[in-house]
Order: structure tokens, then C-alpha cells, then sequence
């Protein structure tokens, strides 16, 4: 008698283990005139091509803005837009700043209060923390 092997597969389950790009789609604003827009003239015709076939979940958008500083905008699934101007940078500072907004989540930066990175509603179960606390201190009896 033969035996077969079972062919293991994993199947997801509710969307565990998939990942959804925040980043929609990018806008690329520039000037054909304007010296500014030098290394964004040099991204869009060198970089790009090769930034959005590697990307193909981000939706890639090209317009001209005469007499404008060149603008990199990011739309996000959660409505927020996120601009940043490229205005006099080179074009591998421009693929940078495109990383940058393709990595966002679209969220507002919030500032961490009080210090502490993981909050939690219950406090520590063994208290605060005291010098005072742990073993009895020596005692200089003379």
C-alpha cells in the first residue's frame, strides 16, 4: 500500500495576514520652465517609470503647474491628503521624499503624552517602583 503526502496549504482567514497600502495615489505637480523643478523634471523622466511599475497598488498621477515650486501630494484610503514640496532638491531626494509618502498611513502626527510609549488603563501589579522599596537597609549600630 502507498502512502500520500498531504499538501499543506494556509488559508486566510478574515483578512489576517494581508496588507493594504495606506498611500492611494501620488500627484506630481511641476514647471517645465521654472529651475526649481530641474530634479523633478529629471525624476519624472528617469525614476518614475521604474517607481510606479514596482508599485502598481498606488495610482500615479502626473500634471504640470506653471510658475509653481514642484509638489509631491499623497491621498490616502482614510481621506487625508499629505504634501510635500520637493522645490530645488535632486531627483534621488525625490524618490526619497515619494518613499516617504508612500509609506505614510495618512494619520496626523500626534504627539506621545506624558512620556510613556504603551499606555494602559491598569497600573502595575507591582506598584510604583521606590528606593525605598526591597530588602531592610543595613543598620550601622555601634
Amino acid at each position: 500500500m502507498t502512502l500520500k503526502a498531504l499538501q499543506a496549504t494556509s488559508t486566510s482567514r478574515n483578512g489576517v495576514g494581508t496588507f493594504i497600502r495606506q498611500c492611494k495615489r501620488l500627484d506630481f505637480h511641476y514647471c517645465d520652465w521654472a529651475g526649481s523643478s530641474r530634479g523633478m523634471n529629471l525624476f519624472l523622466q528617469h525614476d518614475l517609470p521604474r517607481f510606479a511599475a514596482s508599485h502598481p497598488a498606488i495610482e500615479i498621477h502626473v500634471s504640470p503647474r506653471p510658475h509653481r515650486h514642484p509638489v509631491i501630494r499623497g491621498h490616502f484610503i482614510n481621506g487625508t491628503q499629505h504634501s510635500i514640496c520637493v522645490r530645488s532638491l535632486e531627483k534621488g531626494q525625490i524618490l526619497q521624499k515619494a518613499e516617504i509618502l508612500r509609506d505614510m498611513s495618512g494619520e496626523k502626527a500626534r504627539r506621545v503624552k506624558g512620556g510613556r510609549v504603551v499606555g494602559s488603563l491598569n497600573e502595575a501589579t507591582r506598584g510604583v517602583w521606590s528606593p525605598f522599596h526591597g530588602a531592610k537597609a543595613p543598620s550601622f549600630e555601634a
